[in-house]
């Protein structure tokens, strides 16, 4: 055993195919499935309180912006969540998949570019 000390790429391999045919062997696809869905949500959850601490830590700064500037953030904050919401839901593939990373794309330029003109002075 002493060549799998020296190639941990392997020993990394080896570890993953023994996970996978014990949960071959002993037919283990369902609790698979229902762990990998119950750790989509969590991670959702631990997104959403995420968002929330960052909110909630900087909300008196974004509530002296301009009415333009605030609606624009939070609507774009909020378009956010409701299309990773729906990621989690339905999932996404092909050309879903591309519009879910355009919308991500789009709302966080546009927290950011409003983000960045209340912050500029000058």
């Amino acid at each position: 055993m002493g060549w799998l000390s020296e190639h941990p790429t392997i020993r990394g391999f080896l570890i993953i195919a023994a996970i996978a045919a014990v949960i071959v062997a002993l037919s283990l696809q369902p609790t698979l499935t229902a762990l990998f869905l119950l750790v989509r949500i969590a991670f959702f959850l631990a997104i959403a309180f995420f968002v929330f601490l960052m909110w909630r830590e900087r909300r008196e700064d974004i509530a002296v912006w301009p009415r333009r500037a605030y609606v624009a953030f939070y609507g774009g904050a909020i378009l956010a969540v409701l299309t990773f919401g729906v990621y989690v839901v339905r999932g996404a593939r092909g050309l879903d998949a591309v519009a879910f990373l355009m919308i991500l794309a789009i709302c966080g330029f546009s927290m950011f570019r409003v983000w960045r003109d209340q912050h500029t002075y000058g």
